[in-house]
């Protein structure tokens, strides 16, 4: 045997394994059921509201929304495990001003995030925001979204919405 093949053979029996992908746990894939271009709908109506499309990005390290109203001004999130904190993160940033920090995790089968969105009931009035994601039996996702002004001690709807898988690709604008 050469010493060149003795050096490659060393080479490759001698070198680590690959290294996972940074974000391959499982705890990256908890909220992959919202992934997908979506119409939207006040739950329980056949009205459409917007289009969405969730997509995952970075290697499997965030998934961001791509929210789409039919009127009215649209926004998207970024969203991302961290595993210090055993917790998810969403940011919203809407285009109607918005900017709103979330965090929470996956429980029950479900995604709830919270966090204090500043003016959402008008200039100064805030509340407390809570959604709950959930994935549907017929593959739809339900967003429904829960306001409290009183610090969690009480929650009323703010918003429900019914994520439904679109056939045909979102039009471009």
């Amino acid at each position: 045997m050469s010493l060149f093949t003795s050096v490659i053979l060393l080479a490759f029996q001698t070198a680590p394994a690959p290294a996972p992908p940074p974000c391959a746990a499982p705890e990256f894939s908890q909220f992959d059921f919202w992934i997908g271009e979506w119409d939207v709908y006040p739950n329980g109506k056949d009205n459409k509201v917007a289009h969405s499309k969730i997509e995952k990005l970075y290697t499997g390290c965030a998934i961001r929304e791509n929210w789409m109203p039919l009127k009215g001004p649209g926004g998207g999130s970024l969203n991302a495990y961290n595993p210090a904190t055993k917790s998810w993160h969403q940011t919203w940033v809407g285009s109607a001003p918005g900017h709103v920090n979330f965090d929470g995790g996956f429980t029950g089968g479900k995604m709830v995030l919270t966090g204090l969105w500043a003016g959402v009931n008008g200039p100064g009035q805030d509340a407390l925001i809570r959604m709950i994601y959930s994935l549907q039996s017929d593959g739809s996702v339900r967003q429904h979204g829960e306001q409290s002004t009183d610090q969690g001690l009480t929650w009323s709807t703010n918003f429900d919405f019914i994520y439904r898988k679109r056939k045909e690709p979102i039009p471009a604008k």
